[in-house]
């Protein structure tokens, strides 16, 4: 494998002293996903990094990024000591950043960001080594660990930049020094922190700032701060191209149309007509996808071969992966299910519940009869003082008439699930583990059933004990973010 840092290089980059010579190719933060030849970075969070690097070295790693030699330690042990663990990391992938030409591409928003990112990672890989971050390692560790995993040949790379917090995007941009950045949506999330929608527009527009000389800013076109994208934009003296279905986008979606399997999007380029296809349903799917399209013009590739790529797309599972989950084999009794449990705000759930709206169930093989399309949805996280309301609204939804029931899950969902008409209206329960036991009774063969809420609602429990169900075969996925 290549080498990605050796003992001196690591050490001119943090300023840290070693007590080995070393090479290292690859970095980790969990001793348990550790790969024989990472450089273990003994970061303190819920716990303290030093406890495992033991185990860590003892697992193969190359040597470990410490501020002391903990205990159990080997006196030989290969050692990176420093003063600061997050600082010493965060030196490195400035390190990286520096030793390479990659074009970088930055993206945040409160939906979509992860899907952009993997479409990203798709269509650049297409044409280029392309470095991206994986899962959603976008907060102030998961950036500073994607730069430092780069490897000196990237050409292209991505890096997704998200905040819990005002302040928080402007340094991680600053950091891997873009050269295009997209911002997919603004929505209510995190109001915990921030007065307004408003607000966490001006936080989105940060990633603005690490925009390098000649950079280039991809913006939504078709929200109502759009206007404040814009401005910073302006006010960074930088290039903005808008993208979206608003007549007044550079970049501008003229039809989509949604089949079962696939979302094919006509659109304008600066007024020149293209066509591609995703491959999955979904009409949230056309905006970021053409986002991808218009940084890889900014970049300056193929645009045939980016459209062509789009196509080639599969999200991370647990963001809409579908599965088939086979019941009985003799007599073909199954059910459809879209495992979307890792994160949830009102537009990211308004996406799901559209995405099972255009999904057909399968009528008379199962004990109900006719299929049907089945919601259990857990609390949205950290919305702030107009969580009830916002939860409450879901049941609004323009596609709710297609949608058979609608089990919830927290104390939050609960307002959603008194907003409900009654025919409409499933379960409710405080937590999770109160419904999986329950799985067996909520789906019969034919039913199409999405599981969404944030992560820390735990319906990914759901997810499991629907799983356990029958045998699980893939489908596709359709990842709403």
């Amino acid at each position: 494998m290549t080498v990605l840092w050796t003992s001196a290089d690591a050490a001119a980059a943090t300023g840290g002293t070693n007590t080995a010579d070393w090479q290292a190719t690859g970095v980790s933060i969990d001793s348990r996903s550790l790969q024989p030849g990472d450089l273990f970075v003994a970061l303190k969070d819920l716990r303290d990094g030093h406890d495992f690097v033991a185990p860590a070295l003892a697992g193969g790693a190359a040597a470990a990024l410490v501020t002391h030699r903990p205990a159990g330690v080997a006196a030989d042990a290969p050692l990176l000591i420093v003063p600061d663990v997050m600082a010493a990391l965060t030196a490195l992938a400035a390190a990286a950043r520096a030793r390479t030409r990659a074009r970088m591409v930055g993206v945040t928003g409160s939906v979509g960001k992860t899907s952009t990112k993997d479409m990203l990672r798709t269509v650049l890989g297409g044409q280029g080594r392309t470095h991206a971050a994986e899962a959603s390692y976008n907060n102030h560790w998961g950036v500073p660990l994607t730069l430092a995993r780069m490897p000196s040949q990237t050409e292209f790379a991505v890096i997704e930049i998200g905040m819990n917090h005002p302040g928080e995007i402007a340094p991680l941009a600053r950091l891997a020094r873009l050269d295009v950045a997209i911002i997919t949506l603004v929505a209510p999330a995190h109001l915990e922190a921030f007065d307004s929608v408003e607000g966490i527009a001006h936080e989105k527009a940060s990633i603005i700032d690490g925009l390098l000389p000649g950079g280039t800013a991809i913006v939504n076109a078709d929200i109502a701060t759009t206007p404040i994208l814009l401005a910073k934009a302006a006010d960074a003296g930088v290039k903005c191209v808008t993208f979206g279905q608003s007549d007044r986008a550079d970049y501008r979606i003229t039809d989509i149309r949604l089949t079962p399997d696939t979302t094919v999007v006509k659109a304008t380029a600066r007024g020149n007509p293209i066509l591609f296809k995703v491959m999955t349903p979904g009409r949230h799917f056309a905006p970021n996808a053409l986002a991808v399209l218009a940084a890889a013009d900014a970049l300056g590739l193929d645009p045939t071969i980016a459209a062509c790529d789009i196509g080639r797309w599969i999200p991370p599972a647990g963001r809409g992966t579908r599965e088939k989950i086979v019941m009985d084999r003799v007599e073909d009794q199954s059910f459809e299910l879209i495992d979307d449990a890792f994160n949830a705000n009102p537009a990211s759930v308004a996406a799901g519940l559209d995405l099972l709206a255009v999904i057909a169930p399968t009528d008379g093989v199962g004990r109900v009869g006719p299929g049907r399309r089945i919601a259990v949805l857990g609390d949205m996280l950290e919305l702030g003082p107009t969580e009830h309301e916002l939860h409450a609204a879901i049941a609004q939804h323009p596609r709710l008439a297609e949608i058979d029931t609608i089990h919830c899950v927290g104390p939050r969902m609960r307002a959603l699930h008194a907003a409900l008409p009654l025919r409409k209206r499933g379960l409710w329960v405080a937590t999770a583990g109160e419904l999986a036991p329950q799985a067996r009774h909520l789906v019969d063969a034919g039913d199409i059933v999405l599981v969404k809420g944030s992560k820390g609602t735990k319906v990914s429990l759901v997810v499991d004990a629907l799983r356990k169900l029958g045998q699980a075969v893939a489908q596709g996925h359709e990842g709403t973010d």
